[in-house]
């Protein structure tokens, strides 16, 4: 089946590295898996951050000239190489979706959501364009594919909502697991590292809001703990990056080392490499970097917001704290660090969690199983 496919949060080829970016390649991925042709619709990025109407009014006209164009394209194609359906990945009132409907409309074919949230208090506040075309094509969506259980609550039609856990394709992390030492060797002589110490990782874009307020937790939270043997690697960059280096000013020369931005390919060995992912989660949908670690075979400690309890196993595979409770965080550290046989066993059991529950495979035979239902062809 030709599938459409949209992103306006940001594109599945944008240049800067995102969670939202790897799911939305995952994504087209599963889909491909599944012997479905997917292409990329529109490239329009309708996110709004700051809540002016004025810009959403206009991202709205663009988005409906940019319908009234694809429909054109479309129509000018023999009709088995149009799309029979349409997918649009990770809608909310800052991004909503200007193209998506009014094409199936125009072409009746279904049309699905995946990952989708509504905020009723935005009615009538500056996004409230966003909010209501958000809704609007919520109400018109064929199936919406709920990533994150805690997005559920507030959708319109929950009889269309169908889960699907968050995944990934876990042969490149399995590989660099299993050529773990040679990865530790590389990092160790890159950084100039300990190699008996527990080397921890955090992996999120430097951002204002969540994530910085995310690093700054983490930071206070290994405060007490810095006479212990540990080296954290931080993986990220962007506007925040200076208050990031900033929140670490305490730690001693080397115990922090900043990687800054590296290739979604090599974050496979830099996993491999360490020993324990720490990361606050303030606010975080579920975080694709949890996934990816634990598929290493890295323990997690992490805030218990949002999706996070649904993809790491307080106790199993990690530990999880209350959102926001540093001394909870600084504890939860410190028992992992301080225990290697702990951190071992968990790790092969996250290792078994992520191949069990999150692999891609699955992931594709669910995405076929809903397209078909909502094609008619179940």
């Amino acid at each position: 089946m030709r599938i459409a496919f949209y992103a306006p949060m940001k594109p599945p080829d944008h240049p800067v590295p995102s969670g939202d970016r790897r799911m939305a390649r995952l994504l087209i991925a599963a889909l491909g898996r599944a012997d479905h042709e997917v292409e990329l619709a529109s490239r329009l990025r309708s996110r709004d951050e700051a809540g002016s109407p004025e810009r959403q009014a206009r991202l709205r006209h663009v988005g409906s000239g940019l319908a009234r164009r694809l429909l054109r394209r479309y129509h000018a194609r023999p009709p088995g190489q149009r799309p029979r359906a349409w997918l649009t990945y990770h809608l909310y009132y800052k991004a909503p979706d200007w193209i998506g409907p009014a094409v199936c409309e125009a072409l009746e074919i279904p049309y699905l959501i995946a990952e989708a949230s509504v905020a009723g208090k935005r009615a009538g506040g500056p996004w409230d364009l966003g909010h209501r075309a958000t809704l609007a094509a919520l109400e018109r969506a064929a199936a919406v594919i709920a990533l994150n259980p805690v997005d559920v609550e507030g959708l319109p039609k929950p009889s269309r909502v169908r889960s699907l856990k968050p995944f990934l394709d876990p042969v490149p992390y399995r590989v660099a697991a299993e050529a773990r030492a040679g990865h530790r060797k590389t990092i160790a002589d890159r950084f100039g590292l300990e190699t008996n110490a527990c080397w921890l990782a955090a992996v999120a874009m430097m951002r204002p809001g969540d994530k910085l307020a995310s690093y700054r937790l983490l930071a206070k939270a290994l405060k007490p703990l810095q006479h212990l043997a540990w080296h954290l690697i931080v993986v990220g960059a962007g506007s925040a990056c200076g208050e990031v280096e900033r929140a670490f000013a305490w730690a001693r020369p080397g115990q922090i080392r900043f990687a800054g931005e590296i290739r979604d390919e090599d974050l496979p060995g830099l996993y491999a490499a360490c020993d324990l992912l720490a990361w606050p989660a303030i606010n975080e949908a579920y975080g694709m970097a949890l996934l990816e670690a634990q598929a290493s075979g890295l323990p997690v400690v992490a805030g218990a917001s949002g999706g996070v309890p649904g993809i790491v196993g307080d106790g199993e595979t990690g530990i999880l704290t209350p959102p926001g409770d540093t001394a909870a965080f600084t504890a939860a550290l410190d028992r992992l660090v301080c225990d290697p046989a702990l951190r071992r066993a968990m790790a092969r059991r996250a290792r078994r969690k992520v191949e069990a529950e999150h692999g891609i495979d699955g992931a594709a035979d669910r995405l076929d199983r809903i397209l078909r239902e909502a094609a008619g062809l179940a």
